[in-house]
């Protein structure tokens, strides 16, 4: 009996190969079952010895008894007189056999692993199957459509060029009021110059090569949905630079940047055009992306997505087109604008230097590009890197919005001056740098955070923790309000329009368009961090009630 007990701990944790020669000897020879059983429990011990151990543990007595009985002891000594257990282990005895013999034989067998293999079949059809349907959901799935929807976004890409068209030609008019709505509209022959096409493309590709240069450090962007890091190299204020001492060179040697002032909205419908070319190539392509790919902003509908785009970072190489776009070639050409308009004024008003309206107008926002260049890590952190695809709506914005409609200030003063007092100036400087603290000192807090959220230097920090791991901040200040760099933004914007007087709304439509932005993109943050904090941001919300203008808003 102490033998079967012997038995049943062998062959539950010994190899199948094992387990035949166990049923085999043991009807035949059990002497030599005994040796049998010792050399296949020493042969599986190497890799079955925690399950071993455990079986032997549940009849840990009879397993000693066992050994002490190979070690030269009689059957007859190891039952010690105890005849009344002899049909008890003769029921145990023919229920292993039977159980061993229905268990190991061959037949049995066969039939076995063909039903496993035919489980195993049917378990990779339909892994295969629920793989093919989780790759094809993001095409399918519905979403809750931003910006009104296909019929909004289509409002959008055909309002937007004819908006900034309007403006320019009302800036360009001497009485630009109301009244004389809409403006008159230039011969279609000049409103498309060839040259003023190649001097836009070679602008896109000399900033093109210096993103390439291999200068600044390299760092990685936020984990993709497939875990990938991207990696970004930080050039963009050795690009405003090079590009400075390029044009420094060029004005050096006779280039004039009047032309630019002369040829404005040429130059405005030539850098449309090539983000049209670059919103169509961009389409083109993302129609062959993995799903892995595309954007979380992605619907399916190719209009919506042909405006909002469908892949989240399209690349050429290492050489990635919606970084780029975002900082370099609208950004940096905003001040090379502006830098012309400082010149059509001196110019065209007999000025030995320009105006203080200018001036303010030109420093305001070279600080603010210096500081996205400097900075410009942070953008790898935006929803416009992380959850926006690249299309129409970031193509257009980059190329030809940013630069064209953010020195709207400057191209005015250029027809219509405006003096300003030093007491005046006074204080749209202390509006411009009362908002560029609050945005800097947010950014930076925030940035800092999201880094480390254990540095020791914002351990005075309060903050909500959230389901994703993650921690909100509800003090210093992201407790002041909940998009306090928004509100920095828009104390910046008034005060670039100030200079301009109050001679006409025209000057402030940036301020306005940008208003309408910031309130929509915090209307966006709303519904992405609800849905993705849930109950921890509803108590962030309590505790801080207000979006951008405290007791306003």
């Amino acid at each position: 009996g102490k033998t079967i007990a012997v038995l049943r701990v062998a062959v539950t944790v010994t190899a199948p190969c094992c387990r035949g020669c166990l049923i085999v000897t043991f009807r035949s020879n059990l002497p030599h079952c005994v040796s049998v059983l010792s050399a296949c429990t020493q042969q599986s011990s190497r890799s079955t010895g925690s399950r071993l151990s455990l079986r032997a543990a549940e009849s840990e007595k009879p397993f000693g008894n066992s050994i002490s009985r190979y070690n030269g002891e009689t059957e007859r000594t190891e039952r010690g007189g105890m005849p009344h257990r002899h049909a008890e282990e003769k029921f145990h005895l023919s229920e292993e056999r039977s159980y061993v013999s229905t268990q190991y034989s061959l037949r049995p067998r066969r039939e076995e692993i063909k039903a496993m293999d035919s489980k195993e079949e049917n378990i990779v059809t339909t892994t295969r199957s629920a793989s093919l349907k989780t790759s094809q959901a993001p095409a399918t799935q519905t979403k809750d459509l931003e910006f009104g929807g296909v019929p909004g976004v289509l409002l959008i890409m055909l309002g937007l060029p004819a908006c900034l068209c309007l403006l320019l030609l009302m800036c360009k008019q001497k009485e630009p009021s109301l009244l004389n709505f809409p403006p008159p509209l230039p011969a279609w022959q000049d409103l498309w110059e060839t040259r003023v096409f190649g001097v836009y493309i070679l602008w896109f590709l000399m900033q093109a090569l210096f993103y390439l240069l291999p200068v600044g450090k390299v760092v990685e962007g936020m984990p993709l949905a497939d875990g990938r890091r991207l990696k970004y190299r930080l050039n963009g204020f050795c690009a405003l630079l090079l590009t400075s001492a390029v044009i420094g060179a060029a004005v050096f040697w006779g280039a004039d940047l009047y032309y630019v002032y002369g040829h404005f909205l040429q130059f405005a419908l030539a850098a449309a055009a090539f983000s049209l070319g670059l919103s169509v190539y961009l389409a083109v392509r993302a129609a062959g992306a993995p799903p892995c790919a595309l954007a979380p902003s992605s619907s399916g509908n190719a209009i919506y997505d042909f405006f909002i785009g469908r892949e989240l970072n399209p690349r050429i190489g290492t050489f990635d087109l919606k970084y780029f776009c975002e900082l370099r070639p609208g950004l940096i050409g905003w001040v090379v604008v502006n830098l012309a308009m400082l010149l059509a004024e001196m110019r065209l008003q007999n000025r030995a230097a320009p105006s203080l309206a200018m001036t303010l107008v030109n420093s305001f926002q070279l600080l603010y590009v210096v500081d996205a260049l400097w900075n410009e890590e942070a953008l790898l952190t935006t929803m416009d890197i992380t959850h926006d695809g690249f299309g129409f709506m970031l193509a257009f914005g980059d190329l030809v919005w940013v630069p064209f409609i953010y020195s709207f200030q400057a191209f005015y003063l250029v027809g219509h001056p405006n003096e300003v007092s030093w007491p005046m100036a006074s204080l749209i400087i202390a509006l411009k740098l009362c908002g560029y603290v609050i945005f800097r000192r947010a950014n930076s807090q925030k940035n800092a955070f999201r880094k480390n959220p254990a540095d020791p230097k914002l351990a005075h920090l309060k903050t909500i923790h959230t389901s994703t791991g993650k921690d909100l901040l509800v003090s210093g200040w992201w407790g002041f309000v909940r998009h306090p760099n928004y509100l920095g933004d828009l104390l910046m914007a008034l005060a670039w329009s100030l200079p301009c007087g109050f001679g006409h709304a025209l000057p402030y439509f940036y301020v306005a368009y940008f208003t309408v932005l910031l309130v929509h993109r915090e209307a966006r943050d709303e519904r992405h961090c609800r849905r993705r904090y849930g109950l921890a941001w509803e108590q962030y919300c309590r505790r801080v009630p207000y979006r951008i203008l405290p007791r306003v808003y």
